[in-house]
C-alpha cells in the first residue's frame, strides 16, 4: 500500500504573524524563506554544506547510531546576534523523558559558518518573528544542526516522542532529504484535540512552533531501498526568554 504524503499548509509571509497567533504554528515555503532572509538557494546550500561534517551523537539513550549533530548558543536582541561561550545542552525531564536531566556536551558549530552574514541574518530574522508574537526582548537561542540517517536501518528525528521543548519558539528548517521515506511532521494542540500532519520535502522550507501552545514530533525515516544509506537534514533553533535552560 502506498502511504500518502500530506502537503504542508504553507502560509504567505504576509500572514505569518497572524497564523502563529491563531494556530500556534506556521509553515513557510522555500521560495518565501529566501525572500524573508534576503538570500538565494546558492547561499543557503553553501551554509548547508557543513552538515557533511557533523559528529555522531554519543548521548542517544536508545542505543542508536542514527543521529549526528552540533550545538551552539547565541543571544539575539533585535538585529544584534552574539555567540555565547560554549555550554552544555540541558532539558528537564518534564520536556524530554528520554534525555532530560543530562548535561549533553556536543561539538560547537564551525566558526566559519557562524561568521557568515547569512547566519547572523537568519537568527535575527527568526528573532523578529518571535518578538512579534511574544514581545521584543533579548532571546536566548540554541542552534542544533541535525542529520538523522538510516545507519541502523531506521532513524528517529524525535526519539523522545511528541514533546514540547520548554522554550518560547521552535524553528525547524528542512534542509534536505536523501533517499528516504517517512519523516512526517506532526503538530498537536497542547491543550486540545486538534492536530495536523504533513511532510516537509522542500530544501529550506520552515516550520515555526509556538512551544507553549503546540506539541510536535517527526516520524522515523527508512531508506528507499534496503541496505541503502539515506538521511534527513534539519536546522532546529529554539528561542527562550530570560536565559538558557539549566541556568
Amino acid at each position: 500500500m502506498t502511504r500518502l504524503a500530506f502537503q504542508p499548509p504553507y502560509v504567505p509571509l504576509s500572514g505569518l504573524d497572524s497564523t502563529l497567533r491563531t494556530t500556534g504554528f506556521a509553515l513557510v515555503c522555500a521560495s518565501d524563506v529566501q525572500r524573508w532572509l534576503h538570500t538565494d538557494a546558492e547561499q543557503l546550500e553553501a551554509l548547508h554544506a557543513s552538515w557533511d561534517d557533523l559528529p555522531s551523537d554519543a548521548y542517544l539513550m536508545d542505543g542508536g547510531r542514527y543521529r549526528r549533530r552540533r550545538h551552539s548558543c547565541f543571544v539575539v536582541n533585535g538585529d544584534a546576534v552574539q555567540q555565547v561561550p560554549h555550554r552544555a545542552h540541558w532539558q528537564p525531564l518534564e520536556y524530554n523523558a528520554l534525555h532530560g536531566g543530562m548535561q549533553r556536551w556536543f561539538e560547537p558549530m564551525d566558526p566559519a559558518v557562524v561568521a557568515l552574514p547569512l547566519w547572523q541574518r537568519l537568527l535575527g530574522t527568526v528573532g523578529h518573528a518571535v518578538s512579534a508574537l511574544h514581545g521584543a526582548r533579548p532571546w536566548f537561542v540554541e542552534a542544533h544542526p541535525f542529520r538523522i540517517d538510516t545507519t541502523d536501518g531506521i532513524g528517529r528525528p524525535t526519539p523522545e516522542g511528541a514533546h514540547r521543548d520548554g522554550v518560547d519558539m521552535v524553528a525547524v528548517f528542512m534542509l534536505g532529504r536523501h533517499r528516504i521515506k517517512g519523516g512526517e511532521s506532526r503538530v498537536f494542540e497542547a491543550q486540545g484535540p486538534g492536530g495536523q500532519r504533513f511532510t516537509l520535502t522542500e530544501p529550506w522550507s520552515l516550520l515555526l512552533l509556538d512551544d507553549e501552545r503546540v506539541i510536535h514530533e517527526s516520524t522515523p525515516i527508512q531508506p528507499m531501498s534496503p541496505g541503502e544509506l539515506g538521511w534527513r537534514d534539519t536546522l532546529v533553533l529554539t528561542f527562550r526568554r530570560d536565559g538558557f535552560q539549566g541556568g
